[in-house]
């Protein structure tokens, strides 16, 4: 038996699709959308019960029609509507391990340009749009670098030093 604490958050089911006992599922991530799981856990009164997956389409690149087995009717599927959906942890991880290429772990790295001069450490990384951002503070100056592998020239993981290459006119002075 799985516990709760072996599960992390997925998604939320919405409401019904159709006449067939169809759910909407609405992602927290598009990688979670994409997760190939033969069951959902529904949690229902703070329980986590097991869903076999009939059928999964996708609906946008966050969310799903999924139909689970023994529920195939509109009133059926309504019982599960707004409630919280969890995949087992270690499947998760697999996804947030494939994105720990994920910048996040330059966070502490001391950052040079390539004259050498030291621009100041990663405090954040801001990925809420594409073009990721190492945010880096150097005393009361904080500085936006682009994160992507056509400024870096060179890590040193051992020194958590990044030097990179910063194009002119990127960073006021």
């Amino acid at each position: 038996m799985i516990s709760a604490n072996d599960l992390l958050p997925v998604a939320r089911t919405q409401k019904p699709y159709g006449i067939r006992g169809e759910l909407v599922l609405l992602f927290n991530r598009r990688e979670y959308a994409e997760l190939d799981a033969d069951d959902y856990f529904l949690a229902i009164e703070g329980i986590p019960v097991p869903f076999r997956v009939e059928e999964f389409t996708f609906v946008t690149d966050t969310s799903a029609r999924v139909k689970f087995e023994d529920v195939d009717n509109e009133q059926a599927a309504a019982r599960y509507s707004r409630l919280e959906v969890l995949l087992p942890r270690k499947l998760v991880e697999t996804v947030d391990a494939e994105e720990e290429n994920d910048w996040r772990m330059f966070i502490g790295f001391t950052i040079t340009d390539q004259h050498g001069v030291t621009l100041g450490v990663v405090e954040e990384v801001e990925d809420a749009t594409i073009n990721v951002l190492f945010i880096v503070r150097d005393g009361d100056k904080e500085h936006l670098i682009p994160a992507t592998e056509d400024f870096i020239v060179a890590v040193d993981e051992k020194h958590k030093t990044i030097e990179m290459f910063i194009p002119e006119g990127l960073i006021e002075e």
